[in-house]
């Protein structure tokens, strides 16, 4: 048995249609398939590896600690550097009120402590999220998530969620004093490449503050300089009482973290002790990765090459079929005129060696999540075979 027959027998499938490439090696900007064809990862394996693939860097710091030590303890009980050494840098680049970090393994578990940390600080049980958002598929996670495409075949789920119309100042009222926290993407990801409105976010800032819920920011996909900023809240001036955090995180690594305050985090520690915890979260090995990852982000100017990666792709990107592009830095969105279109372009550009995406249940928007590392030679290329395609069949 070949491994792509293993693959599909014995690999559980989350769909019938897996893109199914068999891959040999990963660098850069680039994925390498058995076959010998070379991909440029225009997604970035969904945000994740903003650094390009195998960065260095980060593949120094991972043997390193490798030759230290792996697992040693569940966490939180014995004094590990590689997860000290990343708390502090994290934290550094933070405000005052963000200055102690949970570390897990991915961005829904980030966020099931994420709104546990908020009902067990508040003493209460009710949530806001937002229609199209998306917070993960775990239960809690899932349950303010706003699309009903994936809570429905799971229902019930946490009561007592709630759910307003993103960028709208109507029903603000819905968040009030039984309201543990209002759960958000500053900008919305799978909901459709969505910036949140700089007014209507400092108003919902001060409705929680208001009637005293915790603001969380789902900083998931837009951290880590994906968006332009290190992190996305500090583009609007508002700064969230909890943010989660994975996705590039790790540098490729498996990595996520809630960031809250120490006043905040003090209700894990009793009624009872040990209230939340994980025995792979703050794997050594991961934050050694995400250490470099985030040192590296620090050394030079990669939220101007965000930045610049935006200016070309709203440049390059004009072909008749093309009837938006949205978002912010490299978080973008190409939206279509059909899904017949954008079904055509996504598979061509996947022959001619580039990799793109739908969000998840999105028929007419591509996601555009090129690395920040990628050349100006290599973007301006492969947005020309995009927009010719787009062209061909549009």
């Amino acid at each position: 048995m070949d491994k792509k027959e293993s693959f599909y027998k014995h690999v559980a499938q989350t769909s019938d249609a897996p893109m199914g490439l068999e891959i040999e090696r990963a660098e850069g900007p680039f994925v390498y398939t058995t076959d010998k064809k070379r991909y440029v990862d225009f997604i970035s394996g969904i945000a994740v590896s903003s650094l390009g693939h195998r960065h260095p860097k980060v593949v120094k710091a991972v043997k390193h600690q490798v030759d230290r030590h792996l697992h040693v303890m569940v966490y939180g009980e014995f004094i590990q550097e590689p997860q000290s050494k990343y708390a502090k840098l994290l934290a550094s680049q933070l405000p005052d009120s963000l200055d102690r970090v949970y570390f897990v393994n991915s961005g829904t578990e980030a966020n099931e402590g994420a709104l546990k940390l908020a009902k067990k600080h508040t003493g209460r049980h009710k949530f806001v999220g937002f229609h199209h958002g998306y917070h993960g598929d775990t239960h809690g996670s899932l349950s303010v998530t706003g699309r009903d495409v994936y809570r429905d075949p799971y229902l019930p789920l946490l009561p007592d969620v709630h759910f307003l119309d993103f960028n709208s100042f109507d029903r603000l009222q819905t968040i009030d004093k039984e309201t543990a926290a209002v759960i958000m993407e500053p900008i919305q990801g799978e909901g459709g490449i969505i910036p949140a409105q700089k007014e209507w976010l400092q108003a919902v800032r001060k409705r929680c503050n208001d009637v005293g819920a915790l603001l969380i920011f789902d900083e998931i996909q837009t951290g880590f300089y994906r968006t332009g900023s290190l992190f996305a809240f500090q583009r609007y001036g508002v700064v969230p009482d909890i943010m989660s955090l994975a996705k590039a995180m790790g540098g490729g690594m498996p990595m996520g973290a809630f960031v809250s305050s120490s006043d905040i985090f003090e209700s894990f520690k009793h009624d009872p002790p040990l209230n939340h915890v994980t025995t792979f979260g703050g794997h050594p090995v991961s934050c050694a990765a995400a250490h470099a990852t985030l040192a590296e982000l620090l050394s030079d100017e990669y939220g101007a090459k965000a930045q610049k990666i935006e200016q070309i792709v709203r440049k390059e990107l004009t072909a008749e079929g093309i009837t938006e592009i949205r978002g912010v830095g490299a978080m973008l969105g190409m939206e279509l005129e059909n899904r017949k279109l954008t079904q055509k372009v996504v598979e061509e550009c996947m022959e001619k060696g580039i990799i793109l995406g739908w969000t998840l249940h999105s028929n007419t928007l591509v996601r555009l999540a090129p690395p920040l590392i990628i050349k100006e030679e290599l973007l301006r290329s492969t947005l020309q075979i995009i927009n010719k395609t787009v062209e061909k069949y549009g």
